[in-house]
């Protein structure tokens, strides 16, 4: 399975459709569409990217990506609410200060993507980078805009992510396209390839497209569906689907029988109340109406009464 986790999205963009498929045929399982931020967040955090695409391969998996340009600490206070509404947060810093911060001090963030194209004013640390890696981020190398652009951007690509390799051990790095259009991109192998001429080898060159990247997704979704990575709740198996709806039907039946119980107390409820007098006087007109039918059935059987003459 191989990553792709950064292909830029507007809203208005008619050839993301043509992109995405190209790089499904390059061998591409999983894209990220990344929605980029710049300056304060705005008041509505709500991902505006869809969950799913018209006209694509029922394989591709596609998830929804912000990247967050990191200028001053007083606007990410709102950081771990942003980071719900999306599956991956990443961060562009653009000095030392910010990419320490990014670093050592934001939890909420997953990417750490930084702009090679340009000559960076800092120097990479390992200890720095380190401490990233070990608290579940990674660093990004994006490669769509060096091939396309001038001899400079190239030239400051190759020895950004010469540097950023050297500094980093090879340890944490995701190579993604950010390619604009389907020329931009290119296949997994070919990306390989390409990060050996940056000094990373062959084996982790595979991993920066496909085993970090995998990691990074489980590390994001475990941010958000548990308690600080820890602590989560995990489906145990069909055993517990059986128990479940076992439970069910003992509940289905006792609500059953409360219903049956209910209806006959108000049935009894409804009954209307006799008191003692017209009860006796109920047993009398039914003793008075057996005596009446006793008499009429001796007359219809033929027995006659004969008077005797007094002497």
């Amino acid at each position: 399975m191989f990553y792709d986790l950064n292909i830029p999205w507007s809203a208005n963009d008619s050839n993301l459709n043509r992109t995405l498929t190209f790089l499904h045929e390059l061998g591409y399982t999983t894209i990220a569409l990344n929605h980029t931020l710049s300056g304060k967040l705005p008041s509505d955090l709500t991902c505006p990217i869809l969950t799913t695409l018209p006209n694509l391969p029922s394989d591709l998996t596609l998830l929804r990506r912000c990247t967050l340009t990191l200028t001053d600490s007083h606007s990410n206070a709102r950081l771990a609410q942003l980071a719900q509404n999306y599956d991956l947060l990443a961060v562009r810093p653009i000095d030392e200060k910010t990419l320490q911060q990014a670093c050592t001090a934001l939890e909420s963030v997953d990417l750490i993507s930084l702009d090679l194209t340009v000559r960076l004013p800092f120097w990479f640390k390992h200890k720095l980078l380190h401490e990233a890696v070990k608290a579940g981020k990674r660093f990004e190398i994006s490669y769509a805009s060096a091939l396309h652009g001038d001899a400079n951007a190239r030239r400051n690509l190759i020895s950004n992510a010469a540097q950023l390799i050297r500094a980093s051990r090879g340890r944490g790095v995701v190579i993604s396209s950010e390619a604009k259009t389907a020329v931009a991109a290119r296949g997994p192998w070919d990306v390989v390839n390409l990060a050996a001429v940056w000094g990373l080898g062959q084996e982790r060159g595979f991993e920066a497209v496909s085993g970090e990247c995998r990691s990074l997704i489980v590390g994001a979704r475990l941010k958000r569906s548990s308690y600080r990575g820890v602590v989560d709740v995990v489906y145990g198996g069909e055993k517990a689907e059986v128990k479940k709806k076992e439970k069910e039907k003992e509940a289905d039946a006792v609500n059953d029988k409360a219903k049956k119980r209910k209806a006959e107390v108000l049935d009894a409820s409804n009954a209307p109340v006799v008191s003692k007098r017209q009860m006796k006087r109920q047993q009398h007109a039914a003793r008075e109406a057996a005596k009446l039918e006793n008499a009429s059935g001796g007359a219809e059987n033929g027995e006659k009464t004969e008077t005797i003459p007094k002497a």
